[in-house]
């Protein structure tokens, strides 16, 4: 065990989960009504306990256990037989095991941002809780946990480069996420503003300070990558900030604050798996096609293909990891046949996982809730509280 490994990421295990608890949940509640915010807390919270107790159970061995390569088996059910002197490379393999618990967390609360203000709670934690088993588990297994996407697999010798989840999260949750939105179809009213962009720019200052965890972290060990990867990361994301709302006031005449830190988010999520694998100068030129691309994927699933993808997890997060991944190709940091065919093998698998998942779980729970309930807000009627005296 290296001390100095084992400080940094229980630091970086906490920045993870800050992530998603506020951040994420402020991030996306401002974005809503105010007769929903209670709503999305509720979602963000919920998830972040179900998969931190489905992850013990099976989720982690299903990732990280010794299986073979498409399946970690269930050895380590509960972490059965891990104690705190097993190590996992320098580290004790329960900290391992609880940073990688926090992106299984993250993970699904990141599709929380397609179906808010219409979906049922029932819903939001069963399908969270057998999308992150049944697809997200295995995927980490595939390409993380020496699966068949990894180096020596299907690919060679060098296999996939996903540093900390272009592929393994953001391209997953972003399918799901359009998937779902496709099912749920639009909003009863969806031309309402946010109703508290201060919350939005909190939230994605937490998210922004929490993926030094993120990204800092996968090096999983204190040395010089993870600074590297703390640093690529601050980088696109400010650039990606810039150029959102640089592209914003040339197309609009105005430069919005939620435009500003959705950029933020689609420069983070954009450097995410090229974050171990380039250097400053790739993250600003990553920071800041991300910005507009991201932007142009918004106008594209919003108002093309008029998908009520109601928070853009999609063209943020999706559009994002989906492209960081193929710049570690184009800055020759990977293969392009590595990365393109992760990417549509793991695109494929999340397509087709997700879409069974929802007609298996709305035959037990409803997905949408009634039009009365949506028009008056979830918050009253299914959690009985309010978020403010006035909820418009």
């Amino acid at each position: 065990m290296n001390g100095a490994d084992t400080a940094w990421i229980i630091v970086a295990t906490a920045l993870v989960l800050f992530m998603t608890l506020p951040g994420l949940a402020l991030f996306y509640g401002g974005l809503v009504r105010a007769r929903n915010v209670l709503s999305v807390f509720m979602h963000c919270y919920a998830i972040a306990c179900l998969m931190s107790v489905l992850w013990l159970a099976f989720g982690y061995t299903i990732a990280f256990g010794d299986g073979d390569a498409y399946w970690g088996g269930l050895g380590k059910m509960f972490l059965l037989g891990v104690g705190t002197d097993d190590l996992s490379g320098t580290l004790p393999e329960v900290l391992f095991f609880a940073f990688q618990m926090t992106f299984a967390i993250i993970t699904p609360a990141l599709i929380v941002g397609a179906y808010v203000e219409r979906v049922g709670f029932g819903f939001v934690l069963l399908f969270s809780g057998l999308w992150m088993l049944l697809c997200y588990a295995p995927v980490v297994h595939w390409v993380w946990g020496g699966g068949f996407l990894a180096d020596g697999g299907i690919f060679g010798e060098t296999g996939v480069r996903d540093f900390a989840g272009g592929i393994v999260v953001h391209e997953t949750a972003g399918l799901a996420a359009l998937i779902i939105a496709v099912f749920l179809g639009p909003r009863k009213k969806d031309t309402t503003p946010p109703h508290n962009p201060g919350y939005v720019m909190i939230g994605a200052a937490m998210l922004w300070v929490g993926w030094f965890g993120f990204n800092g972290g996968s090096q999983l060990a204190a040395d010089g990558g993870a600074a590297m990867a703390l640093t690529v990361t601050h980088i696109s994301a400010a650039t990606a900030s810039l150029t959102w709302a640089l592209w914003e006031k040339i197309k609009f005449g105005k430069a919005s604050l939620v435009g500003m830190v959705t950029g933020t988010i689609a420069g983070l999520a954009s450097i995410t798996p090229a974050s171990g694998f380039v250097g400053p100068i790739e993250a600003l030129i990553i920071g800041a096609i991300a910005g507009i691309m991201c932007q142009e994927a918004v106008n594209v699933i919003r108002n093309m293909l008029k998908i009520d993808d109601t928070l853009d997890v999609f063209a943020v997060h999706g559009v994002g990891g989906i492209f960081g991944t193929i710049m570690i190709a184009v800055f020759g940091a990977g293969s392009f046949a590595a990365q393109l065919g992760s990417l549509a093998i793991v695109g494929v698998f999340t397509v087709v996982v997700t879409v069974v998942l929802v007609y298996v779980v709305k035959a037990i729970t409803p997905l949408r809730v009634d039009a009365e309930t949506e028009n008056s807000g979830l918050d009253i009627i299914v959690h009985g509280e309010r978020a403010y005296d006035h909820a418009s």
